[in-house]
């Protein structure tokens, strides 16, 4: 990846311990440019300009705020900003009750989530293209709801779903599944149309978000 653009990263986050750890992880990382760590919602403010990172990541309870509000008021001021909730309760509804004009390229991960650093690395450079990216744990947990359009998907293209869920590419889904990149396009195709969802340039993010609506976690 030598010469490859580097991510630009924000970590905002109240625990000193946290902050310190993933300051360390996704610092040292090649792929990675940690422009700033703040430990609280008024700092980010003030050291955030638009255009200086291309993702956020934010602690969803902050001692002086709140990381949705913080991360809406960031996507108002620079579009192109993707936004990373972090959260060690399972609050991943809070995705559903975002303005329309601000949904797209929002993620959540747990904090208790076992990720590797290089699954970390691949979500935050999925949110900075636009998509989002729930938490493994969270999402293979999930399962629809009686009477709802997920529940009427089919067992492959709930797979297929819960995989896109999860950051992966069609051609990561065609890997994990063992069928074409081909098939996986048709799948989310048949997806789309299956949860009413317009084609277009949101439909993956909508598809997404239809999951977390649509489904329960035990």
């Amino acid at each position: 990846m030598s010469g490859a653009k580097k991510t630009r990263i924000a970590l905002v986050d109240d625990q000193p311990l946290y902050l310190e750890m993933l300051s360390s992880v996704l610092g040292g990382h090649p792929n990675i440019e940690l422009v700033l760590a703040a430990a609280g919602a008024a700092e980010a403010r003030a050291n955030l300009r638009p255009g200086m990172v291309d993702v956020a990541i934010l602690d969803v309870d902050l001692a002086d705020g709140n990381g949705v509000g913080l991360g809406i008021s960031l996507r108002r001021a620079d579009p192109n900003i993707g936004i990373m909730l972090l959260s060690s309760q399972d609050v991943m509804e809070l995705l559903l009750d975002l303005p329309a004009d601000v949904r797209r390229g929002w993620s959540y991960l747990s904090k208790t989530a076992s990720l590797s650093t290089q699954s970390l690395v691949d979500a935050i450079e999925a949110t900075a293209r636009g998509e989002t990216v729930l938490d493994g744990e969270l999402v293979r947990r999930a399962r629809p709801r009686e009477g709802s359009l997920l529940a009427q998907l089919s067992k492959r293209q709930y797979e297929v779903l819960q995989l896109v869920a999860q950051g992966l590419s069609n051609t990561g889904v065609a890997e994990a599944l063992e069928i074409s990149a081909r098939s996986v396009e048709n799948h989310l195709n048949a997806i789309y149309t299956a949860l009413e969802i317009p084609e277009g340039r949101n439909a993956r993010v909508s598809a997404v978000l239809k999951l977390v609506e649509e489904s329960s976690r035990a």
